[in-house]
């Protein structure tokens, strides 16, 4: 018996699947389904705004640490001393600040926006606190004779607490902004960038803060 094939009789199957039209998933914004980036363009701007702020607290730090060296009394005699208790306590305000950041992160990850609220209000709070503290002993300071025309001594020490001052500032404008936002309902799990940027520069401020009281309060 002959068996005869032909090219009506044979079917091919393609060797790449078709592609579906039309809607991608219900999960998309629209069905259009993107991929978020591994690292967003405001996080490689605020990466790079910090590492900028770090090359400069370095170069501070260093002259800081030059004139130091070179003091035969540091503090000198007819100074007076800076607020150690004081300054001890704030700093546990500046770091608890770090925490309730952290939770409020945590937070919004898992869409408990409430609670979001409260612990970016919480970090504000935390945050003006430390600014009003740092600024009544500035006052005192000033009042008791330590000022920027004090030779090196009052010049670095008001150079390098009042540029971190500055960076605590903006932080916290930054975080009124974003707890301003908050209220609105803008940030939940799936839109959450916007106080994740936040939180990198406030754990920014917040880890300078230490290498400046070790040097300049207790050194």
């Amino acid at each position: 018996m002959a068996i005869g094939l032909t090219a009506s009789t044979i079917k091919v199957r393609p060797l790449v699947a078709p592609v579906r039209r039309g809607r991608a998933s219900d999960s998309g914004a629209g069905g259009d389904q993107r991929e978020r980036p591994f690292i967003s363009s405001g996080m490689i701007a605020i990466m790079m705004v910090i590492t900028s702020e770090t090359m400069l607290f370095s170069g501070l730090i260093g002259s800081f640490l030059i004139f130091r060296m070179q003091a035969a009394f540091w503090p000198p005699p007819a100074l007076p001393r800076l607020p150690i208790a004081v300054t001890w306590m704030n700093t546990v305000v500046l770091l608890a600040s770090a925490v309730t950041m952290t939770l409020a992160l945590r937070a919004v990850h898992r869409n408990r926006q409430r609670l979001t609220r409260h612990y970016l209000l919480a970090t504000l709070a935390l945050g003006v606190t430390f600014l009003v503290v740092q600024g009544s002993e500035w006052v005192r300071l000033v009042a008791h004779g330590l000022k920027l025309s004090s030779g090196v001594y009052g010049g670095t020490f008001y150079l390098l607490i009042g540029c971190h001052g500055a960076h605590v500032t903006a932080g916290v404008i930054w975080l009124a902004c974003v707890a301003w936002l908050a209220m609105g309902g803008r940030y939940n799990a799936r839109n959450a960038h916007g106080i994740e940027l936040c939180a990198v520069y406030w754990y920014f401020v917040c880890a300078v803060w230490p290498v400046l009281f070790e040097l300049v309060y207790l050194m």
